[in-house]
């Protein structure tokens, strides 16, 4: 709704074959299909492999930390294909996923030129490692002091715990080639709730 769309509540789909494809069918009109869990590689992540099977599968996994397992493709509808994006079942993995896929792809289909996010520059206020070998997508608190921003980490950064994203103002951007940002360096954040002034 946020970002001009109608969106059609599908509710939970069981983790059957059958019963998933049911409630594909009530979105068979839709311009583009969004699912949450479903695509990582357990038995039961049948979203992918239904997607390959019924669809067109773009591409599956991206190189980002939280949400690498992400399918995008096409599916089949009433009278077209459907765009689709399968997000991960992690509620911050999804969270970041829609931020940085879906919220750009409405606009885009919507007519947007302008999608980005917000970006700017801020000091780290601790040191961040990264082992993973994948772009980091850390959540943050950015304020204002003397002029520069700074940004903290909201805690621990795991993909299932929700006040690292509750708590958040900002995304801080750690690229994948960068195993360690020290503490005092400057990284960009994305910044999530924006109004042109942040804590001073």
């Amino acid at each position: 709704k946020r970002y001009g769309c109608v969106p059609k509540i599908l509710g939970i789909a069981l983790d059957e074959e059958k019963d998933l494809l049911a409630k594909l069918k009530i979105a068979e009109d839709a311009d583009m299909l969004l699912t949450t869990g479903g695509v990582s590689m357990g038995d039961y992540d049948l979203v992918k492999d239904i997607l390959e099977r019924d669809g067109q599968m773009v591409f599956w996994q991206v190189r980002i930390k939280p949400g690498k397992p992400l399918a995008f493709g096409k599916i089949k509808g009433r009278d077209k294909s459907i765009l689709h994006l399968g997000l991960p079942g992690n509620a911050v993995s999804c969270m970041v996923s829609f931020e940085l896929f879906v919220r750009p792809a409405l606009l885009k289909m919507m007519g947007k030129n302008n999608f980005a996010k917000p970006a700017i520059q801020a000091i780290m206020e601790e040191t961040i490692k990264n082992d993973a070998g994948r772009r980091l997508y850390n959540r943050a608190i950015v304020s204002r002091k003397n002029g520069d921003y700074y940004a903290s980490l909201t805690g621990p950064q795991g993909s299932g715990i929700l006040t690292s994203m509750s708590l958040a103002n900002a995304l801080v951007l750690i690229p994948e080639e960068r195993t360690l940002v020290n503490k005092g360096e400057t990284v960009q954040a994305l910044m999530l709730d924006w109004n042109e002034e942040v804590n001073i």
